[in-house]
């Protein structure tokens, strides 16, 4: 079994993006060159947008005037050193940042100093998920983005990966619910700063049955 989230737009500059990725994919060798306006293409362009959404909360933070910083992500692995040096700076600009992360998770969270903001759980349901959630709040004019990128290497640098944004405001409205109701469900694992995991509760007798030896988790590595 599977799970996965995806969208559909009419949006002429999404259209655009993907007719100009596909024509790339068909017609050359080489890693897709275009200038995509609304889309996120690895390795084009997604490590650099990524990093200005992060760097732009951290200067909303900074501003102060209850911007409310936050930055919200779902996704199965965090390993990119660029990204979490990124996050650890939001976290010390004053950025709130919560991230539910299926597996890997190379970031430290709840150092002093270093990422006393940023919080990081596991979920590990009886289903294999794909789905990756990105949410900005930028100063009240919040960004969402969907796709099949995680936070790694390998998909920001050497894989072909798609992120789009969502604008529509029901579709915006069904992942602030995913995003709030894992990153507040009991049963998930808490990581903590020294890169062990800790379980917030037992799972409730009803709860489907968890996958077997999913409990054991690679501990994190300070970057």
């Amino acid at each position: 079994m599977y799970t996965d989230l995806g969208v559909f737009t009419a949006d002429t500059a999404i259209a655009e993006d993907l007719h100009r990725l596909f024509n790339e994919l068909t017609g050359s060798a080489r890693p897709p060159q275009a200038d995509f306006r609304r889309l996120l293409v690895a390795p084009t362009n997604m490590l650099d947008r990524f990093l200005a959404l992060i760097a732009r909360e951290a200067d909303h933070a900074r501003r102060g005037e209850g911007r409310g910083a936050r930055i919200r992500a779902k996704l199965n692995g965090l390993a990119d050193a660029t990204i979490i040096r990124a996050l650890y700076r939001a976290s010390q600009a004053g950025v709130a940042v919560e991230l539910v992360v299926r597996g890997t998770c190379m970031l430290r969270p709840g150092v002093p100093g270093l990422s006393e903001r940023i919080r990081v759980v596991s979920l590990l349901g009886r289903f294999l998920e794909h789905g990756r959630i990105y949410h900005f709040a930028n100063a009240g004019e919040p960004e969402y983005y969907i796709g099949s990128a995680d936070w790694r290497p390998r998909n920001l640098r050497r894989r072909v990966e798609v992120i789009t944004p969502v604008r529509d405001p029901a579709a915006r409205a069904r992942l602030d619910g995913i995003l709030e109701r894992e990153l507040a469900d009991a049963t998930a694992w808490t990581l903590e700063s020294d890169g062990s995991y800790s379980r917030r509760a037992d799972p409730p007798a009803s709860a489907p049955p968890r996958r077997t030896g999913s409990a054991t988790k690679t501990p994190a590595t300070r970057i």
